[in-house]
């Protein structure tokens, strides 16, 4: 009798417990996709920030090079709209700004400011597509190159005749984006679409 009552407890096998930190934290599969599409747009914005400065940095055209976070932060603030991009672009473009690699900390106001108004003009006027989206950041694009060049012109940093170079920047930045958009919407699509219009 004694030895069946050994062998009972010796079968008990309590379950084990979960250690991973997602199970812990309860999200469901919609949550997890969704927190995989926001650290998928972190890692665009540091590959950006990257390869920005170890390559395209040495590339001059017409002294004028590529700024490659800018891109990225203005094509995924909208294509996430407005409620969300909002926010988006103003803590993106204030840890660019610590990143060492932006302009200026103007460059917080200005992306901020002129994502937030080109992803309400295409949320007023386009549905969501492809052309739309890089035709209203492309606006952005242009908006912020022509704001740094204003800024700095104020500030003593620049020189009138070198207006061609901002621009010439800029239009690096909108042939940038186009092959950039695939990227930027699949990352985009993770988790499905979380606004409606």
């Amino acid at each position: 009798m004694a030895g069946k009552r050994r062998n009972k407890r010796n079968e008990f096998k309590p379950d084990a417990q979960p250690s991973v930190i997602l199970k812990s934290l309860r999200l469901t599969k919609l949550q997890q996709m969704r927190l995989l599409r926001w650290a998928g747009y972190v890692g665009a914005i540091l590959g950006a920030l990257i390869f920005q400065d170890v390559i395209m940095s040495q590339i001059r055209i017409f002294g004028a090079t590529t700024e490659l976070c800018a891109a990225v932060i203005l094509l995924i603030t909208i294509l996430e709209g407005v409620e969300t991009g909002s926010l988006f672009v103003l803590i993106a473009s204030t840890l660019y700004f610590y990143s060492g690699s932006s302009p200026g900390a103007y460059c917080i106001g200005l992306l901020t400011f002129l994502g937030v108004i080109a992803s309400l003009f295409r949320q007023m006027y386009w549905r969501r597509s492809r052309s739309a989206i890089v035709f209203c950041a492309a606006l952005a694009q242009i908006g912020y190159s022509l704001g740094l060049y204003g800024v700095c012109l104020f500030n003593g940093l620049t020189r009138w005749d070198r207006l061609p170079q901002f621009l010439v920047g800029a239009a690096l930045n909108i042939l940038v984006m186009i092959p950039l958009y695939p990227l930027i919407h699949r990352i985009g699509m993770i988790g499905g679409n979380v606004w409606k219009e």
